[in-house]
């Protein structure tokens, strides 16, 4: 965990933790949210991304801390928690950004493999998140989690898209029931379906397309933090 442009992170500033802060959706996410008084916690594998986010939002005027961690390493993400509980003390908000796409094709030609990396990262990683970070989220006056989805075409199964769509569904229903389970407290659930957007994952799904015809990150993050405000 590699500090950044941080000398006292007051206790009036919103902590968020960003995961897949590195590029696309989540990047921009991550500068919007420092732009408007957050103090960025963005876990990404790629140490140069962060840095170059690090930069960005040092210019903007904000603070973070660089967290470069796979998710996939389990035993990693467990000790997420205490960590950012001793130093941090809550956390208000988590952006569960991280999602890969696995390879498209008929399931019956799907290795194990990639259905495995999928629900690791889609599902598992998320589920360990919720486990580590739910003390800290308790100890906000506001706590906010955002898991980004996709589209219900996609989950109730559009062909070759089967272990995308079936770690999709997983997890939509893993955060309906997190919700359900936090309805007595003030700690709020979305769940945030970009849409088609102009990122790498996007490009990889879907090659023909004409990238110039989608939304950028920057628009898609501009009306994820807009579900965040008070007033949605």
């Amino acid at each position: 965990m590699t500090e950044h442009a941080l000398s006292d992170t007051s206790s009036d500033k919103k902590i968020a933790l960003i995961t897949g802060a590195s590029r696309g959706i989540g990047r921009a996410t991550a500068l919007q949210l420092a732009k408007k008084g957050y103090h960025i916690i963005a876990l990404a594998r790629t140490v140069g991304a962060l840095e170059e986010l690090d930069d960005l939002i040092t210019a903007a005027g904000g603070t973070c801390t660089l967290v470069p961690q796979d998710l996939i390493q389990f035993d990693k993400v467990e000790l997420l928690g205490p960590a950012l509980l001793q130093k941090f003390g809550r956390l208000d908000l988590l952006v569960a950004n991280a999602g890969v796409l696995g390879t498209l094709g008929p399931v019956a030609h799907t290795s194990p493999k990639d259905f495995e990396k999928v629900f690791k990262i889609n599902v598992e990683a998320n589920f360990r998140l919720i486990r580590t970070l739910d003390p800290l989220l308790k100890q906000s006056d506001a706590p906010q989690v955002v898991f980004l989805t996709t589209s219900d075409s996609v989950m109730d199964g559009r062909a070759y898209w089967g272990a995308y769509g079936a770690s999709k569904a997983a997890l939509q229903s893993l955060a309906r029931t997190y919700e359900a389970e936090n309805q007595q407290n003030n700690l709020r659930v979305h769940l945030f379906n970009p849409g088609a957007t102009r990122t790498a994952m996007r490009a990889a799904a879907m090659p023909g397309e004409d990238p110039e015809t989608l939304p950028t990150p920057e628009h898609v993050a501009g009306r994820l933090v807009e579900l965040l405000l008070p007033t949605a």
